[in-house]
């Protein structure tokens, strides 16, 4: 499955350029854009007193379709107007509006708020007398949207421009902008709808998609479902959150290789004490082995460092995680092999990659390209992104996951989800999925060890 496309501002107006170049007028386009959105907030706010700010573009332009198609549909409706209309298209709209247009300035609160000041390609903050008008308008209003982006979001990146209000819904026009995934702007609203304007919009970055997962053959075995080894070290703790989230993960059979072994973990997963990194070398040469995960518990010392290089060695397919991350970021990511399944928070994504331009989706898939390999680019907005040029970025995953050892499970969901489809793109999406899933199910304060017991849960929920 697919989520849905995401369109950097440049890539919006190029998906519309070739619409209008087909033959699509650009005023209808604008017309099946305040349709799109009005049967939103219709759906949302029935009847209740609305106000629809507009502002000089065809943003603006959009909400006096709107305007107009709620009044249609006997919505009390106000407009209040940031200026004159500039663009042909909006101006047009603004004509269609046949009734009063109020000053922003002098707009008093409704019920429903409705902001089509800015959308897609601002590219500097509101005024601070504008910012805090709409503030004002959004904190008094009991239902407030925002019309493609809130007013005062940067498309690209996410950032906010000037101070931003907190919106109940934000409805994106044709495609999910950046700003619609990525923080802090993907946080300043509850509800994100993607409202269909009838255009292609071709492009290689999606949100993430429920994925499809199928259960075991009725002749498949440990071995061919997905042998996965977990390397760890003194660490014991980390990588048996990672060998017990792999076991959960699909994966047929786990083998827990540390210098400590502690606790009592799964019976079902194989624990050996390795000592001497040198053994790693042995304990890893079973052809039946699908994937090594290495980097949870590792530490960073010489010991860890030459069980990564036992890892590296293997031949096998590969995750790197927590410490191997800042190991290699020590020794170059020249020795990452290709095909391998990164996963970094932001100070490990920095000493691996150091500080790239751009925005996260930007920095992750420059990432992927220069190791050829999958990076899932962790935070509250993940992004996972490949070598091809694809990227599925998150959205609405609990902030609880910020507890420690969420990490070491996810590590082991992608491996373990790697032994199985042997797709490296594929693993990481679904691991980062049910990572968010599982949290969902485990409710508020959970800890990591918690996210193990509902992962089975998850996984029956795609089967």
């Amino acid at each position: 499955m697919q989520g849905l496309p995401v369109l950097t501002a440049a890539a919006m107006r190029a998906a519309e350029q070739a619409a209008f170049d087909a033959g699509v007028p650009e005023y209808d386009l604008m017309e099946r854009a305040g349709a799109a959105a009005a049967e939103v907030i219709w759906r949302a706010g029935g009847r209740r007193e609305t106000l629809v700010l507009c502002g000089p573009g065809n943003n603006g332009g959009d909400g006096f379709v709107i305007a107009r198609l709620l009044r249609g549909r006997g919505v009390p409706v106000r407009v209040a107007a940031l200026g004159e209309s500039r663009t042909e298209s909006s101006k047009r709209a603004r004509g269609a509006w046949d009734g009063p247009v109020e000053s922003l300035a002098d707009a008093a609160p409704a019920a429903q708020l409705v902001d089509a000041l800015f959308g897609t390609g601002l590219t500097r903050g509101l005024d601070e007398k504008v910012a805090g008008k709409l503030d004002e308008l959004v904190c008094r209003a009991s239902l407030s949207h925002s019309i493609d982006l809130p007013s005062g979001v940067a498309t690209d990146d996410g950032a906010l421009l000037s101070p931003v209000p907190h919106f109940g819904t934000c409805i994106a026009l044709g495609a999910l902008k950046p700003a619609h995934l990525l923080h802090p702007a993907a946080d300043r609203f509850d509800r994100l709808v993607c409202a269909d304007i009838g255009i292609p919009v071709p492009s290689a970055i999606h949100s993430l998609a429920v994925p499809d997962l199928q259960a075991p053959e009725p002749e498949a075995h440990k071995y061919t479902r997905g042998l996965v080894a977990v390397i760890g070290g003194g660490m014991a703790g980390a990588s048996l959150l990672a060998a017990r989230a792999a076991a959960h993960s699909g994966a047929g059979s786990i083998r827990h290789f540390a210098a400590v072994v502690a606790g009592s973990g799964p019976d079902a997963i194989v624990h050996r004490h390795v000592v001497a990194p040198a053994d790693i070398t042995e304990a890893v040469s079973d052809k039946r082995i699908a994937t090594v995960l290495v980097g949870p518990g590792l530490g960073r010392d010489e010991d860890g460092r030459a069980r990564m290089e036992a890892a590296l060695a293997s031949g096998h397919r590969i995750v790197l995680d927590a410490d191997a991350l800042t190991l290699l970021g020590e020794k170059g990511r020249d020795a990452i092999p290709a095909g391998a399944i990164l996963t970094p928070h932001e100070g490990e994504f920095v000493r691996l990659f150091g500080d790239l331009p751009g925005s996260k989706i930007d920095r992750a898939l420059e990432a992927a390209r220069l190791t050829q390999a999958v990076v899932i680019y962790k935070g509250p907005d993940s992004v996972i992104a490949a070598p091809d040029g694809r990227a599925a970025v998150t959205r609405g995953f609990s902030s609880w996951l910020s507890t420690a050892g969420t990490g070491d499970v996810l590590a082991g969901l992608a491996a373990g989800r790697l032994a199985v489809t042997g797709d490296p793109f594929r693993a990481a999406c679904e691991a980062v999925w049910l990572h968010g899933e599982a949290a969902r199910r485990a409710g508020p304060a959970f800890i990591a060890d918690d996210l193990i017991g509902t992962l089975p849960a998850a996984i029956a929920s795609r089967l």
